[in-house]
Formats: structure tokens, C-alpha cells, sequence
């Protein structure tokens, strides 16, 4: 039962949707189009500037930007925009709905978890409409949601708990995106920038099958209807890396099985790559979209020196013209391709000391997957709940308190 100072609206008058911001025709302003919107990440910066030349676009200054469109919003495309300045005036695609808390009513903030919550998203995608594949949510349809708003000093409480869980995750993000830069540039300074024409001693050329084998294991997960397994996804790579636990009954079709010591190489459309360093623990067993190759490095290789020969520049120049298919959107690479590929093979010392400057930074990057898994599965336990007054905000503070 909700306390008597929450009270119930619709949605458009608890915010204001698509407000009208005036923008100077010939100026630059900061653009933002859907591409920018990461899933994974809270917030959304300019993706280019562009001149102002009128009509075409929507408005927002530190606002929250829904997709309107399949599959964007069904992926989670919600973000607030943050400009060069808090007052940076900027604009975007009309695929996006704007939604700005209303003065003296709704926390700006406030409104960006409410647009997130379940509540809003399942109301929104059910009103789509348009042909399969592009569909969009008319903004005039959210006049018909009746939504829950607490006073004004909750609803900043309640940002203010759940900002601290995606604040931790953006850190961590950022974070892992440094060490991996780390470990990128040792691989390319050590091995990548080797000209082939001219091997140092000790090094030669070789195939890819000489240092990785792929791992073909089946599970089919239906099965274990209630078993609850650890899924590595393309959409869950695209939205932050971390694997999402879902129940056997759940999932479709067989899976690969992802060992302890995997590194997972996307086979689908490799022109935009996708390598992952699984953090597998023996509490449940971890699976793979079929889209992945589950690479295995060889004993006398480590998972550091595979991943870094994955991510480098130089291996994906090569490997995303191994595709078969004729579609632009479902190329793959198949595994025999991938072995056979050429490498270069430096010598098995200068291997070892790759792997020992860099198992710290991959160690982290992993711990970091790991608690920023954490975090977003708490953040998102006690969203729905706070947005709805189930879970009082003293209790909130505290399930955040037992998880630092």
C-alpha cells in the first residue's frame, strides 16, 4: 500500500514529453543520434555538432532520451544526455522521445528512473505501432499511463540511491576501458608492430590452430528448465558485457558451453568486433550464444595472450574478411577459417612475459565485470520496487549498505 503523500497521474503530466526548446537557426549545437545510447550506460554525451537548420529534431538540455523505435527501446536505448556545460542546449533524432521532470513536481533525475522502470518501457512497447521491424511508440500514447509520483524530497532519495549503484558501474566501465587500452597498447608495442618481412630472431610464422582450439560442447539449457545458467549474449555484450542469469526454461535452442579458461570471439559480422573474457565460476554453469566462437588457448598459451591477440588491430584487419554469407547484417566467420588464419609467433618467453604484465590489469578487468554484475542486478531489484513505494527507502539504503 503506498503512502498517502504519493499520488497518481498520467505520465505526460508528471513530466513534460518532447518540451520545446529554442534553438537559433545557422547555430551549432551539440547532436546526439540512436547510436550514442549505450544500454549499458546511464548516461549519453554528443555524438557530433551540427548547425541547426530547423524542424527534424527534438530538444533537450540534461534530459532523458527513450528510443521510440524497435528494437532500440526493446534493448534498453534509455540514457539522460550530459553536455559540455549542465546548461549545454542540444538536439537529436525525432526516434526519440524527451522526457524532463516538471518543476516544483518532478526531479529531473527522478524521471529518468521512472522512464526506465518496467512500468513505463512495457506500457510504451506495447503501443507501437507500424510495420514489423520499425515500429515506434506515438508520443501522445503515454498520455494513457497512470503512473505513481512520491513528494518531491523522496524522488531525489530515490535517485540518489539508485544514481550511486549506476555511478559505480559508469566507474568500472571506464575503468576497464583504460586497463584494457593498457594491455592493447603492451600487445601492440611487444608483438603487433613486428613487420613480417623482417622476424627478429626467435620469431616465425605460423597458424592460428598452433596456439587456440575451438571448443564445440553442446547444452541444451531447456532441458534444466530449473537450472539458472550464466548466458553470454550478443545483446548482453552490447550492453555492458555482462552475462545475464536466466533460467534453463527460458532460453532457446542449444548453447555452447563456456569453460573456465574461454576467450569468446563473435563469428557474427566481425566488422564490429566482439571479444570477451568470461569471468566463470563454479556456482553455475556458463553458456554461449552459438554467435561465438569459444576460443580455448592451448597449454603452452595464456588467456591473457589470446585476448590480446584478438583485440589487436591487426588480427581483425584479417579476420573480418574471413565473413561467408551475402547479407551485410548476418555475415559469419567459421571456425576452420579462424584456425587456419596466419599469425606471427613470437617467442614463447616474450609470450610469458606478456601474460605476467598483463594478468593483473585482465584480473581487475574481470573483478570489475564481476561487481558491476553485481550492482546492476541489485540497482535493478530495487527499481521497480522504490518506484512503486513496495520497498521503503531506509530498507534501500541498507541492501546497498550489505553490498560496498
Amino acid at each position: 500500500m503506498k503512502t498517502a503523500n504519493w499520488k497518481r497521474v498520467p505520465f505526460n503530466k508528471a513530466v513534460w514529453v518532447n518540451p520545446p526548446t529554442a534553438l537559433v537557426r545557422g547555430e551549432t549545437y551539440p547532436f546526439v543520434d540512436m547510436q550514442a545510447l549505450n544500454p549499458s550506460s546511464r548516461e549519453v554525451g554528443p555524438s557530433e555538432y551540427r548547425t541547426f537548420t530547423g524542424g527534424g529534431s527534438r530538444f533537450f538540455t540534461g534530459d532523458t532520451l527513450m528510443a521510440r523505435i524497435t528494437p532500440c527501446l526493446e534493448n534498453g536505448k534509455i540514457a539522460q544526455f550530459r553536455g559540455p556545460t549542465p546548461e549545454a542546449v542540444a538536439h537529436g533524432s525525432t526516434e526519440f522521445i524527451v522526457i524532463r521532470g516538471r518543476d516544483g513536481m518532478t526531479d529531473n533525475n527522478f524521471a529518468y528512473y521512472l522512464t526506465r522502470s518496467e512500468i513505463v518501457r512495457s506500457f510504451a512497447i506495447a503501443q507501437m505501432t507500424g510495420t514489423s521491424g520499425r515500429q515506434r511508440v506515438p508520443t501522445e500514447a503515454l498520455s494513457h499511463l497512470q503512473v505513481a509520483l512520491p513528494p518531491l524530497d523522496d524522488q531525489r532519495m530515490i535517485s540518489r540511491i539508485l544514481g550511486s549503484l549506476d555511478d559505480k558501474i559508469e566507474l568500472n566501465r571506464r575503468m576497464n576501458e583504460t586497463l584494457e587500452g593498457i594491455a592493447q597498447a603492451l600487445f601492440k608495442n611487444w608483438i603487433a608492430d613486428v613487420i613480417e618481412s623482417k622476424l627478429p630472431e626467435g620469431w616465425r610464422k605460423g597458424k592460428l590452430e598452433e596456439l587456440v582450439s575451438i571448443n564445440k560442447e553442446i547444452v541444451t539449457p531447456s532441458n534444466f528448465p530449473k537450472e539458472t545458467f550464466d548466458y553470454y549474449s550478443i545483446p548482453a555484450f552490447d550492453e555492458g558485457r555482462l552475462p545475464k542469469p536466466e533460467m534453463g526454461d527460458q532460453i532457446q535452442s542449444n548453447k555452447f558451453v563456456v569453460p573456465l579458461n574461454a576467450v569468446l570471439l563473435s563469428k557474427l559480422n566481425p566488422r564490429i568486433p566482439r571479444v570477451w573474457l568470461p569471468s566463470v565460476y563454479a556456482k553455475r554453469r556458463s553458456i554461449c550464444s552459438t554467435e561465438f566462437l569459444v576460443a580455448l588457448p592451448k597449454p603452452h598459451i595464456s588467456r591473457e595472450y589470446l585476448f590480446g591477440l584478438f583485440t589487436s588491430r591487426a588480427f581483425f584487419e584479417v579476420f573480418a574478411t574471413l565473413v561467408t554469407g551475402t547479407s551485410g547484417s548476418h555475415q559469419r566467420v567459421k571456425p576452420d577459417y579462424l584456425v587456419a588464419m596466419d599469425v606471427i609467433i613470437p617467442p614463447q618467453n616474450l609470450m610469458d612475459r606478456f601474460t605476467k604484465m598483463t594478468h593483473p590489469l585482465y584480473e581487475k578487468i574481470v573483478q570489475n565485470l564481476e561487481e558491476s554484475r553485481i550492482l546492476a542486478a541489485i540497482r535493478d531489484t530495487l527499481l521497480p520496487k522504490l518506484i512503486s513505494d513496495e520497498l521503503r527507502i531506509p530498507n534501500a539504503k541498507r541492501i546497498i549498505g550489505e553490498h560496498p
